[in-house]
């Protein structure tokens, strides 16, 4: 058996560089989903009117949706809710901010989750819970490296004294 160590680092180093290109690109895409949705809801939030309002009143179901509809027309939540989408939009498509964004983005997707329970095309998942699971996968793979300004992000002086930053 012949072993060529040099061929067998050179494979590794493109996979894992495909990897994290890979991982950069699905942390963009995503990011520029929330962006969307915030930048569809901009009008109504211009006009005076809840962005939220709709979802939370008329698309709601399941155990909790009580819970949900009594926010409805709530400035705060409104407030949150395009402050969210916005935060971590920017944030995936720039690659900064990874942990906050992971956490408040999964926080964010999880809420909608269960505001309309059961899933509408599946009985338990749906694409809210793959979105929560990937925007906290992307934390630990430090996904804002690649395709994004994350390493010099990290190089930040308020990013070096709060790590929950980064």
């Amino acid at each position: 058996m012949n072993i060529n160590i040099d061929t067998d680092i050179d494979a590794n180093v493109k996979k894992e560089a495909v990897f994290s290109h890979l991982v950069g690109t699905l942390r963009i895409a995503l990011g520029f989903i929330f962006l969307w949705a915030f930048i569809e809801k901009v009008p109504a939030a211009l006009s005076g009117t809840s962005p939220a309002y709709g979802f939370l009143t008329y698309g709601t179901s399941g155990p909790f949706a009580p819970f949900f509809q009594s926010l409805a027309g709530n400035a705060i939540v409104d407030f949150l809710y395009m402050a969210g989408l916005l935060g971590v939009g920017l944030a995936l498509m720039l690659g900064i901010g990874m942990k906050i964004a992971g956490i408040s983005g999964a926080l964010m997707m999880t809420l909608i989750y269960l505001a309309a329970l059961p899933p509408e095309h599946n009985p338990v998942i749906d694409e809210h819970i793959i979105y929560a699971l990937l925007v906290l996968l992307f934390i630990p793979l430090q996904a804002g490296t690649v395709l994004g300004f994350g390493n010099w992000w990290r190089q930040n002086q308020l990013v070096k004294r709060f790590p929950i930053l980064e």
